[in-house]
């Protein structure tokens, strides 16, 4: 929408060149003129608003999502959207509808998922500030693929209507909307116009020494045979940061072993499939390929995809091949659902109300394109934490030796997000932040 925009940004200098008092229109119009892009999942009046399904290529948004209402509200100037993988459950950001996203620091990997195209526009300087979500890490995992800043609120401060797909049942505890961006010091100012009323549950104002946060370390999930295992120089980029905390701040990090992290996929997935408490089913993933059309048929698809004829993505008809799978195991699920609330607990227990957790944000630097397919539960990394509530930051580390972004999560205990985001703006310092693609 670059006319609208353009007119959008001539009011805005026109209100300007009015001279009313600065200080009166920073506190009304926070993020005045500032240009942002909207994952297309997300309603944005007269955008499309398919979430990259074929079904859905003629929909056009009628409306603002309730975050996006809060950010034009503000003053922000949205460019378009962005693509997403297909409804969303896939951490390549690839569909049928518009393709393929590529990574901006190399056209040969991915951008992530689900809020991939967010990752890469922020990433290659197209827009300052991105509306995403975060179900199984669709912030965080775009976030450290493409080196910026990716937060995922405690759970229910900001509201997620507006999109397409969106939670229903005990998903609506795991799906968290949240900013994108290149600079860590954008996260909160942004985070509080999206939260609304509801921003007072996070602490914002509390000022934070850094000095007095208890900080915990922990290299990897255990070894889950599920996940691949941490890649060398994320591991590295984690001891620098743990080295210059211990350095710089004189707090000693303290290594933790939590051994039910080794089961987080299982744990994710158990919880996202489980019951509401008044007996409601989760809403299946083969009726929202439907999408209130003709059911669709996994296996059926699979046959039509070898002959290339179906209308949806190969990792799509998979999660629907596995989700038919998964109701066969009911009294495992139950095991693991008791598992994931005891790990909340003893999570929460850990980090308190001043501690924060390192912690990888996925076991490789950004794959090649379809590789992930090969690899698909390295998401449980950043998934584990939607499912226990908590907030994280991914905070970018420069760059790899091959030139891919590094970078890391910070989680906090519930309603500390203030932590994670001081913690960002301090390593954004220390470690440089957002490197510019093409520049090494």
């Amino acid at each position: 929408r670059f006319e609208e925009a353009l007119q959008e940004a001539q009011q805005v200098d026109k209100l300007l060149s009015e001279g009313p008092a600065d200080d009166y229109l920073e506190e009304k119009f926070p993020l005045l003129g500032v240009p942002i892009t909207v994952k297309e999942a997300f309603s944005l009046h007269g955008m499309p608003n398919t979430s990259g399904l074929v079904n859905r290529r003629n929909v056009i948004a009628s409306s603002d999502a309730t975050v996006v209402s809060r950010l034009k509200q503000a003053g922000a100037i949205p460019l378009g959207v962005t693509n997403c993988s297909e409804l969303c459950m896939w951490y390549e950001s690839s569909n049928r509808v518009y393709g393929r996203t590529n990574n901006p620091y190399d056209l040969q990997r991915i951008v992530g998922g689900s809020s991939g195209g967010e990752g890469g526009v922020l990433a290659a300087a197209c827009s300052v500030i991105g509306v995403g979500s975060d179900i199984g890490g669709s912030i965080r995992m775009p976030a450290f693929f493409n080196g910026i800043f990716g937060h995922k609120p405690t759970t229910g401060v900001v509201p997620n209507d507006g999109q397409f797909p969106n939670a229903q049942g005990v998903r609506t505890s795991f799906l968290c909307t949240g900013p994108m961006c290149r600079y860590a010091e954008d996260l909160e100012p942004v985070l509080r116009v999206m939260a609304g009323p509801g921003v007072n549950k996070l602490k914002l104002d509390e000022k934070v020494s850094l000095e007095k946060i208890k900080f915990h370390c922990m290299d990897h999930d255990g070894g889950s045979v599920f996940v691949s295992p941490v890649d060398k120089e994320i591991l590295q980029a984690q001891k620098k940061v743990v080295k210059h905390l211990e350095g710089k701040l004189g707090v000693q990090v303290r290594r933790v072993a939590i051994h039910k992290m080794k089961y987080s996929f299982q744990i994710w997935s158990a919880m996202m499939s489980s019951k509401e408490s008044d007996g409601q089913e989760a809403q299946l993933f083969t009726d929202l390929l439907g999408d209130h059309g003709k059911p669709v048929w996994p296996l059926w698809e699979l046959m039509k995809w070898l002959v290339g004829m179906s209308s949806h993505t190969l990792p799509a008809i998979v999660l629907g091949l596995m989700e038919k799978l998964m109701k066969f195991n009911l009294g495992g699920n139950a095991k693991l659902v008791s598992m994931g609330k005891s790990l909340r607990e003893e999570m929460e227990a850990l980090l308190g109300t001043d501690g924060v957790l390192l912690y990888p944000s996925h076991p490789t630097l950004a794959p090649k394109h379809h590789s992930p397919i090969c690899m698909p539960f390295n998401f449980a990394y950043t998934a584990i934490f939607n499912v226990l509530g908590l907030p994280v930051t991914q905070c970018p580390l420069g760059l790899s030796s091959e030139g891919l972004p590094l970078g890391i999560q910070l989680v906090a205990a519930s309603y500390n997000d203030h932590l994670t985001l001081a913690v960002a703006r301090y390593l954004e310092k220390a470690f440089g932040g957002w490197v510019l693609p093409g520049k090494v």
